[in-house]
């Protein structure tokens, strides 16, 4: 008798994912999303949502509501602006990174108010404990800080002091590597982490991955990450 082994790096090529376009919005999903619908891909451990979007000069997703889940928006190009029932407003550009805990509930909107694409990862990762008073926060992070390493960005671990709040037992970090650098993660036994190179081309061992492509890598292994072109790389750590 012969048993199936899940691989320890699965590649999602780019254009496998979801897909819909909604002339302001062309939004790719790695997880099922909205319309799109695959029962093999409805989340990679507590990461429930990674959605590659490209909104329109001057447009945006109107106030909507959110209830228990940790919302990360980490800005590619362009820039984000943020507004919610709490009263909070700001402008996230591209490279920084803003999240939301949504908690108990609260309603948002996100606008494009710049004069050429926005393009963004929104990432919702299910909280490790329901309810709880919503917040936001956001943050500018330096590429230069994050050249040839991971950077943590948001996490929910103590001792992460720099990097913003989340509940959730995750972490998101970012790096940029130069051609031909490498750099080393572990994904500790049970946990689940999908990385995604928002520019450039990697390869995780022998397995290659260009922009926009996505990574699910079972836990329990060290990984080598080298770049094969200049890459800016979004990596989360969950559950």
């Amino acid at each position: 008798m012969t048993t199936t082994t899940l691989s320890k790096v699965e590649r999602r090529p780019f254009d496998t994912l979801g897909h819909a376009d909604h002339g302001w919005l062309n939004a790719r999903h790695h997880f099922s999303f909205a319309s799109y619908y695959d029962p093999a891909r409805m989340g990679w451990g507590a990461i429930r949502v990674w959605n590659d979007d490209q909104i329109a000069a001057n447009s945006g997703f109107p106030p909507h509501p959110h209830q228990d889940m940790e919302i990360i928006t980490y800005v590619r190009s362009g820039a984000i602006t943020h507004q919610d029932s709490l009263g909070n407003k700001g402008r996230t550009e591209a490279g920084d990174v803003q999240v939301m805990s949504a908690g108990t509930g609260v309603r948002h909107a996100e606008y494009n108010l710049e004069a050429e694409t926005t393009t963004i990862f929104q990432i919702w990762i299910e909280p490790s404990r329901k309810g709880g008073a919503p917040s936001w926060g956001a943050k500018p992070f330096p590429k230069g800080e994050r050249s040839g390493q991971f950077v943590t960005l948001a996490s929910g671990f103590e001792g992460d002091g720099d990097a913003l709040p989340i509940r959730a037992n995750a972490r998101v970090l970012a790096a940029t590597l130069k051609a031909g650098d490498s750099v080393d993660y572990a994904v500790g036994e049970g946990r689940h982490v999908y990385l995604v190179p928002a520019t450039g081309a990697i390869t995780i061992g022998d397995d290659a991955f260009g922009a926009r492509d996505g990574a699910a890598l079972l836990g329990g292994q060290t990984v080598t990450i080298t770049a094969q072109e200049d890459a800016e790389i979004v990596l989360v750590d969950s559950e």
